[in-house]
């Protein structure tokens, strides 16, 4: 009969040690990044308060939340040279918010992608990234409408080298208001349309930010989300892949939906400043939408399943603000956070984790055409002028927008107003001006859409 064979305490030992080693490599190949999309209310406008104090309220919530990409929608635009006539916030505003918020929460772990306002508007978005796994590659395209739509392109470091796989974010602020959901619908429709031009279908991609959307039924959801285009079609994570709601789904005033409200943390006008929406939590107008290769999870990068979260909101938020604990209190974020995303903006942040696995194949590339970006943006043009009329065409794409019309003469003063909301492609308004070159500008309600000269016999 043989007798078992037992393994001396070295040789186990030594296996221990392999095993342990193998597995620590295993580890050591998956890390995650935190993606967070932010609209952070005129930042850098002064609407709110000083800059230092708002420096101070984003390093507390960055220390707390530790995001490796983040989108910060609705910052006030910033001068883009000392002379910049559109810029609201100063030149070097992004330098300073990078100094002051992001450095004194991590130093020298970000850096920020290139900032545009070709929307000549006072509010743009502004992409920041942890520097020692992302490096920035360029924008891919741009879209005007209302404010810019870029397409911003990092690669995934490996070991603090470049490596080949690659992600896509695309921030959006899209028109606010009960009314304006066919605006809605076409800036989307815009951006997705620009993207076709540069892919072939989406890789690794991030559409997020504030979509101020009522329901899943509008325009622009059903376009992202239900797109007969399968290559070009988005994922709201909640719904898919984390299958914790269904559709069809109205979130508005829908207590419902209360964890995932982003609107608003503030509950009182004037409370504690006079900008902004109030109301308390009421609608989720903030969303992380996914591309189907981050939804694959042998994908080298993709979405870590139910890590879908709104920052600071506990689900008891129902029309009442972020820091009310008379009913419940607020503990899903230290009192400090609590109090700083209070003061920051009256929207909530919203965040999901991506796992970064090296030891995966990246399904996702070379989806992108590799074409130089073309700024895609709507002008308006006057098709004749008369003695008594001037004949207006307006793009299909700035449709059901507010539009001002201000004219004005050689020595610049403003000689004619209009005001109406666009409903066709071409309109007539009456004038009475006297022979002479004028120069007419067509602006949005937040940007300037375009300037032409005219010239009245």
């Amino acid at each position: 009969m043989n007798t078992p064979k037992f393994l001396s305490r070295s040789t186990i030992y030594f296996f221990m040690v392999l095993f342990l080693i193998n597995t620590n490599l295993s580890i050591a190949s998956v890390d995650t990044a935190k993606v967070m999309a932010y609209n952070v209310l005129y930042y850098g406008n002064g609407c709110q308060g000083a800059d230092a104090e708002y420096h101070a309220y984003l390093a507390t919530i960055l220390k707390y939340t530790s995001p490796d990409i983040i989108s910060l929608e609705k910052a006030a635009s910033i001068k883009l040279t000392p002379t910049d006539e559109y810029g609201v916030a100063p030149y070097g505003f992004s330098d300073s918010i990078l100094k002051y918020a992001f450095n004194a929460a991590f130093p020298n772990r970000y850096d920020y992608c290139t900032i545009t306002n070709e929307a000549k508007a006072n509010n743009i978005s502004i992409v920041f990234f942890d520097k020692t796994k992302f490096s920035f590659a360029n924008i891919v395209s741009t879209y005007v409408n209302g404010t810019d739509y870029n397409t911003y392109k990092l690669y995934l470091k490996t070991n603090g080298h470049t490596d080949t796989s690659y992600i896509y974010i695309t921030p959006n602020h899209t028109k606010s208001g009960d009314d304006f959901s066919l605006v809605r619908e076409l800036q989307v429709a815009g951006n997705l349309s620009v993207l076709k031009q540069h892919f072939n279908e989406l890789g690794n991609h991030l559409f997020l930010g504030d979509f101020n959307s009522r329901s899943s039924e509008e325009g622009f959801y059903q376009l992202l989300t239900n797109n007969k285009d399968t290559d070009f079609q988005f994922y709201d994570p909640p719904f898919y892949p984390d299958s914790k709601i269904n559709y069809p789904a109205k979130w508005d005033h829908n207590y419902v939906f209360s964890q995932y409200f982003t609107t608003s943390t503030r509950s009182t006008a004037g409370i504690p400043n006079s900008c902004g929406s109030v109301g308390g939590g009421k609608n989720w107008y903030d969303h992380i939408f996914i591309s189907k290769k981050l939804t694959d999870t042998n994908n080298r990068i993709h979405y870590l399943a139910r890590s879908y979260r709104t920052i600071g909101n506990d689900g008891q938020r129902y029309k009442i603000s972020i820091n009310n604990n008379n009913a419940h209190l607020n503990n899903s974020a230290p009192a400090n956070v609590i109090d700083a995303l209070f003061h920051m903006s009256n929207k909530y942040p919203v965040m999901i984790d991506l796992l970064l696995d090296n030891k995966k194949e990246d399904h996702a590339s070379h989806k992108e055409k590799y074409c130089a970006n073309r700024i895609e943006k709507q002008e308006i043009t006057i098709l004749s002028i008369s003695k008594s009329e001037i004949d207006i065409y307006i793009p299909s794409e700035l449709i059901g927008q507010e539009l001002s019309i201000n004219c004005s003469n050689n020595d610049g003063l403003i000689v004619l107003t209009k005001k109406k909301l666009i409903h066709d492609n071409e309109f007539k308004i009456e004038h009475d001006l006297s022979p002479g070159h004028y120069v007419i500008k067509f602006s949005g309600r937040h940007n300037l859409i375009n300037t032409t000269s005219v010239v009245v016999e």
